[in-house]
């Protein structure tokens, strides 16, 4: 595997990019607020008209052991073994239905030799839990699925993903990895901590939850945001709920995607079944990072091959708790993961990967998630 990053700061930089390889795949990773962003998809098509390229935009850009803003987040990689294939898949065609659109991502990539999915979705206008459920739907359980759902800085306005020359909201784009040479490590953890008495989901609909123990969900939980309720949905990325069900044993993170006034609901980045208990949860910035550091481990471990290529899809709720501190998570992760890794990745409105080895793909939040490649 050859791999080649840069920070891009404005089109013209393209030109200072001289490979001695010629990339299938460009990883790009762009923010809301980078310039001309058509113009350079447009040009780095033009220049590498044979490559795929893969992307979305972010709530921050991870280039190595940085956080970076207004930029674009570049890799490029050439697989010496893998085979890859990209497609995507339109909300719009499909009904909006999520489960659905993952199914039908799935289904086009499936093959016997298929060893990974990487997915990247529009942030705002997808259901991730029912996604990533679709996505699972077609797949042997020796396939390994991550990626994320795209960011927009803390403003939930627009979100979007890269196709080759293409940039649409509305859109999940996934690329399929295949061939036994691939060895890919994946881990998932949080940090966060509960607090407060544990609540019955009384009334749902999939993401949206509208009761809590027979109480309007949006009203109880303003009333435990205090003056941060005014602040809503931005401020709900500090205080996610921890969700437990009778299926799932270890508890899911669920952050606020927005806010019905009028209905009283929260609507949220992935189901809350009725049933469920939830409990509120808050920061603490050493257990958030120790928590990065965690996962690191926990993806060194799911493999025996040292990592070439590491991405790290990290919730936005961490960056804004972590503030100035936000790096020491990639320094955690870079840590473990060693100097040969090359890091990339983004600041996300939610992360699709396993807790462990062991474990199926689920949709998170407020998680530190990683994937490793290496031939």
């Amino acid at each position: 595997m050859k791999i080649f990053q840069k920070q891009i700061n404005s089109v013209d930089q393209l030109e200072e990019i001289q490979l001695d390889f010629v990339p299938d795949v460009f990883f790009l990773f762009i923010s809301p607020l980078f310039p001309n962003t058509k113009a350079f998809i447009a040009a780095l098509n033009a220049k590498y008209p044979q490559a795929l390229s893969i992307g979305c935009s972010t709530a921050g850009e991870i280039l190595g052991k940085e956080v970076l803003d207004h930029t674009v987040a570049l890799t490029a990689v050439q697989f010496e073994k893998t085979k890859i294939k990209l497609v995507d898949v339109d909300l719009e065609v499909h009904d909006m239905d999520s489960f659905k659109i993952g199914n039908k991502i799935s289904e086009a990539l499936n093959a016997k030799d298929l060893r990974h999915i990487f997915v990247l979705s529009d942030g705002l206008e997808v259901n991730g839990a029912e996604l990533v459920s679709g996505l699972r739907s077609n797949l042997d359980e020796l396939v390994s699925l991550t990626g994320g759902l795209a960011g927009d800085g803390p403003n939930f306005d627009n979100t979007y993903v890269v196709y080759n020359n293409q940039i649409a909201s509305r859109k999940v784009v996934a690329l399929g990895l295949y061939g036994e040479d691939l060895k890919i490590g994946c881990a998932s953890r949080g940090g966060w901590d509960s607090f407060g008495i544990e609540r019955l989901v009384t009334k749902s609909n999939k993401n949206i939850l509208y009761e809590l123990d027979g109480e309007p969900a949006l009203d109880l939980y303003k009333s435990y945001l205090g003056d941060k309720a005014k602040d809503l949905p931005g401020s709900g990325l500090l205080f996610p709920l921890s969700m437990r069900d009778k299926n799932q044993e270890t508890p899911l993170v669920r952050t606020i995607l927005g806010i019905n006034e009028e209905e009283k609901s929260l609507t949220f980045a992935g189901n809350i079944p009725e049933g469920s208990y939830v409990r509120l949860m808050k920061a603490n910035i050493d257990r958030l990072i120790n928590g990065a550091e965690e996962s690191a481990v926990t993806c060194q471990n799911s493999t025996d091959n040292d990592p070439q290529l590491a991405f790290l899809i990290s919730c936005i709720g961490r960056r804004l708790v972590l503030k100035q501190l936000v790096e020491e998570e990639l320094e955690a992760v870079s840590d473990q993961l060693g100097d040969n890794t090359y890091i990339t990745g983004f600041y996300s409105y939610g992360e699709i990967a396993p807790f462990d080895k062991f474990s199926r793909c689920e949709l998170h939040n407020q998680t530190m998630s990683i994937t490793t490649f290496a031939e």
